[in-house]
């Protein structure tokens, strides 16, 4: 199950970029743990309680972490399979209000075995993206 979470690196990552959607996991020691301490939808939202800032690291899943770029950063992060032989997958981040993609790994000829692959791949791009826009 922890496929569904993004690595501690990226975790932080967001956390440095504002993420603070409410999870119900947390990083610890590179594990990922269940969190005591919830709000009242079960949920905990790491920059709002200053004990906990320094010392967990929220979990988002993979899906948390993209619907953030998209609501809050206005960039879609694309997966797309390419059917040849072998099957290989492409990245893509889509600016949404100008409907122009800001990266394809096509042009650098970046190809992924797997989806999960792809996925960390073009989380580890909207990351870089945001960081060179601050």
């Amino acid at each position: 199950m922890t496929q569904e979470f993004v690595p501690y690196e990226q975790a932080l990552a967001l956390k440095e970029l504002g993420f603070d959607e409410p999870t119900s996991f947390y990083w610890e020691d590179n594990i990922i743990r269940p969190l005591p301490m919830k709000d009242e939808i079960g949920a905990f939202h790491f920059n709002r309680h200053t004990h906990t800032e320094n010392e967990w690291i929220c979990a988002p899943t993979f899906s948390q972490a993209f619907r953030w770029f998209r609501e809050k950063c206005n960039l879609f992060g694309c997966i797309d399979l390419h059917v040849c032989s072998p099957s290989h997958w492409f990245i893509r981040v889509d600016k949404i209000d100008i409907n122009d993609y800001l990266y394809h790994s096509e042009d650098e000829h970046i190809q992924y075995n797997t989806y999960e692959e792809a996925e960390l791949a073009c989380l580890i791009k909207l990351i870089e993206i945001v960081k060179e826009k601050k």
